[in-house]
């Protein structure tokens, strides 16, 4: 989607994460975007793995020229993009696979440095006698 400038703000749903040379750009705020938790999620994740992260406006022929594209959102989590207007970005990147292998750790509760992100609720089950730790992002 773009904004009224004709930029990309992000997916029909989904926020917009693009790679070229080794940094990370997304728009920014005021571009028209929704500023969800997986964003800033994923944001810092980037920034923890050592890949800069930068709010800048987005050209679409920009994505046509990306090393990596990738889209985040509540439901569609870290999604890797492999084509843009029918011009092949090929398969996900290591970076794009770096932060996706991350993310999901993290909401997983696998990794110590984002437990804070998850809030864990008991579950009883009917056929163990323990409740069932589980983790609810």
């Amino acid at each position: 989607m773009l904004d009224e400038h004709g930029n990309v703000c992000e997916g029909t749903g989904e926020n917009l994460f693009l790679v070229r040379d080794g940094e990370i750009a997304t728009p920014p705020t005021t571009a028209s975007i929704l500023d969800g938790i997986t964003r800033r999620s994923v944001a810092q994740i980037a920034e923890d793995l050592g890949f800069p992260v930068v709010e800048r406006d987005i050209a679409r022929g920009e994505l046509y020229l990306a090393d990596e594209l990738f889209l985040t959102g509540t439901a569609a989590e870290v999604v890797p993009v492999r084509e843009v207007d029918e011009h092949r970005l090929g398969p996900p990147g290591e970076i794009t696979k770096a932060i996706q292998s991350r993310f999901f750790e993290a909401i997983g509760g696998k990794r110590q440095e984002y437990l804070e992100w998850l809030d864990f609720v008991e579950l009883d089950t009917p056929s163990a006698q323990e409740p069932v730790r589980a983790a609810e992002a």
